[in-house]
């Protein structure tokens, strides 16, 4: 199990942050899972804890994103050209690659790219820090669902619904396909943490 951090410049908490995402995404450390600081001490400097939450937790997360995802899909909208369409198109192909490979880490980083896409609005950057901050609070738990081989699928599928309804330039059906992926998200994600 390698936790070297990333090869970039940046502090020491960055380096350490990385590291654990990479273990965390990888599927090596799950949420409430003890960080042991005697094995990492020597690459990351500290000990951490993979942030647990309780499934209302998780939904009250998911309430508030649909909430601002709603209202940055609707201001974004009307900002994409093509050339937008196609870095979102890119990063839609990126998850179908990934999922069809299994890897999950690049898979949650081309989602990410995906949905960013699609939402950052200009002139909105508090928006966005928000559904960023949001986002970066269930990563550990978006891995999980991930994990799942059914569900790195349905999310290429759920994608392209929500690919359809941008090229349309429908805001209302944009709405819908973000709420139902999230939607399914949460529902599976209630399944594994009851289990």
């Amino acid at each position: 199990m390698s936790t070297a951090p990333p090869a970039v410049l940046g502090t020491a908490q960055q380096h350490a942050t990385e590291a654990l995402r990479a273990l965390i995404v990888r599927g090596d450390l799950r949420p409430g899972q003890r960080v042991n600081q005697e094995d990492l001490a020597a690459q990351l400097g500290r000990g951490y804890f993979v942030t647990e939450l309780r499934f209302g937790d998780l939904q009250e997360i998911y309430a508030l994103r649909a909430i601002l995802e709603e209202r940055a899909a609707r201001q974004a909208l009307p900002a994409l050209d093509d050339e937008a369409l196609e870095r979102i198109a890119e990063a839609a192909r990126d998850c179908v690659e990934a999922a069809e490979a299994g890897d999950v880490a690049a898979e949650l980083a081309a989602n990410r790219r995906f949905h960013f896409a699609i939402l950052a609005a200009p002139g909105h950057p508090h928006v966005m820090r928000v559904i960023r901050l949001l986002w970066d609070s269930t990563e550990a738990y978006r891995a999980m669902y991930y994990n799942s081989p059914a569900e790195r699928h349905e999310a290429v599928a759920a994608h392209e619904r929500i690919l359809a309804a941008l090229r349309a330039n429908d805001a209302d059906r944009l709405v819908a396909e973000l709420d139902a992926h999230r939607a399914r998200a949460l529902d599976v994600l209630g399944t594994i943490l009851a289990a």
